[in-house]
């Protein structure tokens, strides 16, 4: 998930990048110098069109994009443009003489699909093709391969483009790609271009190469002088083609976006959308001045000398595309005012600095060697699995456990890397999709794992040690039956650990028996290494082992509620006292509001009685989206206007009243906060739970699925 407000150096790249597209159609050189022509407009200039592919692939090919919302919305967008570019393009179309062509209707279908029905439209049908084609198979495949096969689609192309004059010395080669000129006149299209870019958009937004400025700048420099010899030497020779593709232009761009990824600040949609329109009228603008020029009798000046002629079809763009801007931000602020209220009926609030900040908070707690294992089963206690566990892949977690198979699965479809640990109990008959999506299963028991074993399939695990809680694991005495499952031809112990069932209290005998529940794990673990047995990783500490037993040293800590910033009731201590911050904030807001008057009832049950005139709100929340009922009548509050509020009645499915009459200047829209800060009061998971004779693993953990997840701006 890149931060899309972070990338100011792309935005302005896009400018420069349709001012080079401009040179590309116009020769500013021309009118002096053929050779200073050629360097700028067919070797510099060639950076545009696939820095464009590049920026689409950055914002949305990545392994932690899940389905395909993203790029059905990329296509249906990009559709819709190139739709109305073809349609604002056929007057000119008309004039030059395009539907007089012979066998129209099979050349409309072949520019239509790759060449565009004017010569620069080509950029959006080879965007949609090339989109899908990168999307899917970074997906199925990952980077590695993703790049190998657009690489190898690359060179194809390469042989229809630039060298093209090597290609046709042989005969076989030569009318297999004139075959491909049939369908297609250039090579340079969504299906040998432009899936490369995108490949390379998406690793630089995952960072799957990391490189510093200095080092982007230098294979810039390098790669871009690469290629400035390359395509000179293949237009001394005549071997071009058309003079799109070069070898030394995947480093070019490769370097060049990295270096912009570095210029950090507030993102201008204006100058993306002006680059946009820029790149898409300019050829009309092109036209309109050559009719202009001729008509006032001006065509040396305004035409045939090419600066003049670059500079003020670059002008007229520029001041058209910043024109239609404006009105474009015009519109939508209406229809914004008229037509949304910015927010929804209820959402969920994620703080992804805290989460950043618990996450090493958490690591510099551990001993040295140790790594955070993020706990994100059931939708990472209700903050969402996608959201939370594809933030702190990207900063460097890369152990997870979850509860469930399909848990696990889902994690992989988001593109997290590493290792994926299921806590829980999973079918012996999906034991091929453990395998498949790489998973580690948790060994339950020694039955259990000889049934793993007999599906004849190689599996991943942890072998789990029951000390005391007697839930699941080896029973610690149990020595032969952990031996055995160590000798088990398909099953692969990545791990050994137990979970410490009373690690949050300090009371004296929970203390006593959680120290019993160390030594036997130890135990176990000598006993393995006296029997030859090389130890896997060891985990023994959850959130509440690491904050009441920091002195514990294991290779994992399975870290759960402390991730999210909280304790599970508010009335817990613990020995290792960390500045953990909350993540989560739900909220909702005042969606109507009613006089009550005294006697009056509220609410099913009519359990509120009014004892005097008062004002209530409606607040568009209930149990279903995981509020608790018992917080009803008065048990629990929110804060509306910085100020808490009592719950009146009982909390229906979807919605509940409070009292605020206290309140002067409430209003329906406003925010209403049920956990979390609003001005200089807050209201902790972990007291809202407490008020619900629960804890805040139960309540975070049952946020209804139909609430939506929004970063915390």
């Amino acid at each position: 998930m890149n931060n899309s407000k972070t990338y100011r150096g792309i935005d302005y790249f896009r400018f420069i990048a349709a001012l080079l597209i401009i040179a590309i159609h116009t020769s500013p050189l021309s009118s002096y110098s053929e050779t200073g022509d050629f360097i700028l407009t067919r070797i510099i200039a060639r950076v545009a069109v696939p820095f464009f592919f590049m920026t689409s692939g950055f914002f949305l090919i990545s392994r932690y994009q899940y389905n395909g919302d993203k790029l059905l919305s990329f296509v249906k967008k990009t559709a819709l443009i190139y739709g109305v570019s073809i349609l604002i393009y056929i007057p000119l179309n008309i004039y030059s003489g395009y539907f007089r062509m012979d066998n129209l209707l099979p050349n409309m279908i072949k520019d239509i699909v790759f060449d565009g029905t004017v010569y620069h439209l080509w950029y959006l049908p080879a965007s949609i093709i090339g989109a899908i084609l990168s999307f899917y198979i970074v997906k199925k495949f990952g980077y590695g391969k993703a790049l190998i096969i657009t690489a190898v689609l690359y060179v194809i192309g390469l042989f229809g483009d630039s060298y093209y004059g090597v290609l046709e010395q042989i005969p076989l080669l030569k009318g297999i790609y004139n075959s491909i000129f049939e369908v297609s006149n250039y090579t340079r299209n969504g299906l040998f271009f432009a899936p490369i870019f995108f490949v390379f958009g998406g690793m630089i937004t995952d960072k799957s190469i990391r490189l510093s400025l200095e080092r982007s700048l230098i294979g810039f420099g390098v790669s871009f002088l690469a290629m400035f010899g390359e395509g000179m030497l293949l237009h001394t020779f005549n071997l071009q083609r058309h003079d799109s593709m070069y070898v030394f232009l995947l480093p070019c761009m490769f370097f060049l976006f990295h270096a912009l990824t570095f210029w950090k600040g507030k993102r201008s949609v204006n100058l993306r959308t002006s680059a946009l329109v820029i790149y898409i009228i300019h050829p009309m603008i092109i036209v309109v001045i050559r009719m202009l020029a001729k008509a006032i009798h001006m065509e040396s000046l305004l035409v045939y000398n090419s600066i003049v002629h670059f500079l003020l079809v670059s002008m007229t763009s520029v001041v058209f595309a910043v024109a239609l801007t404006i009105l474009q931000r015009k519109i939508r602020s209406k229809k914004a005012k008229l037509h949304t209220a910015g927010k929804d009926r209820a959402w969920i609030e994620i703080d992804f600095n805290n989460l950043k900040h618990n996450v090493q908070t958490l690591k510099n707690a551990m001993p040295q060697g140790c790594d955070l294992m993020a706990v994100v089963k059931a939708e990472a206690y209700g903050h969402g699995a996608y959201e939370v566990s594809t933030a702190i892949n990207r900063i460097g977690v890369k152990a997870f456990a979850v509860a469930t198979i399909d848990e696990g699965i889902k994690l992989r479809s988001y593109g997290i890397r590493g290792e994926i640990l299921i806590l829980g109990f999973t079918d012996p008959a999906r034991t091929k999709e453990l395998h498949k999506y790489d998973l580690m299963q948790t060994l339950i028991d020694y039955d259990y794992a000889l049934l793993l074993n007999a599906q004849n399939v190689k599996v991943k695990t942890h072998i789990k040690i029951d000390t005391g809680m007697h839930r699941l694991g080896f029973g610690s005495t149990y020595h032969e039956a952990i031996i055995k499952a160590f000798t088990l031809k398909n099953i692969e112990i990545h791990g050994i650990y137990t979970h410490l069932c009373v690690a949050d209290s300090l009371a004296d005998e929970d203390v006593d028996f959680t120290n019993r529940q160390i030594d036997r794990f130890y135990q176990s673990v000598e006993m393995l290494k006296e029997n030859g047995i090389k130890i896997p990783k060891t985990h023994i500490q959850s959130s509440y082992g690491l904050l009441n037993y920091p002195e514990l040293k294991c290779d994992y800590v399975r870290t759960g509620v402390a991730l999210y910033g909280v304790l599970s009731s508010p009335h817990d201590k613990t020995k290792n006292q960390l500045d953990l911050r909350p993540v989560l904030s739900l909220k909702s807001q005042v969606v109507l509001l009613r006089e009550i008057r005294s006697g009056e009832t509220v609410g099913y049950g009519r359990t509120f009685i009014a004892e005097k005139d008062i004002r209530i709100a409606i607040i568009s929340i209930g149990f279903a989206d995981g509020f608790p009922r018992n917080l009803s009548c008065g048990n629990g509050e929110v804060i509306v206007g910085g100020q808490r509020v009592p719950v009146i009645g009982q909390i229906c499915m979807d919605q509940f009243a409070v009292d605020v009459t206290t309140i002067d200047n409430v209003r329906v829209g406003d925010v209403a906060t049920l956990i979390g800060i609003d001005g200089k009061d807050e209201l902790p998971a972990a007291i809202v739970a407490d008020n619900a004779d629960s804890i805040s693993n139960e309540l975070l953990s049952r946020m209804g699925g139909r609430l939506k997840i929004a970063a915390k701006r």
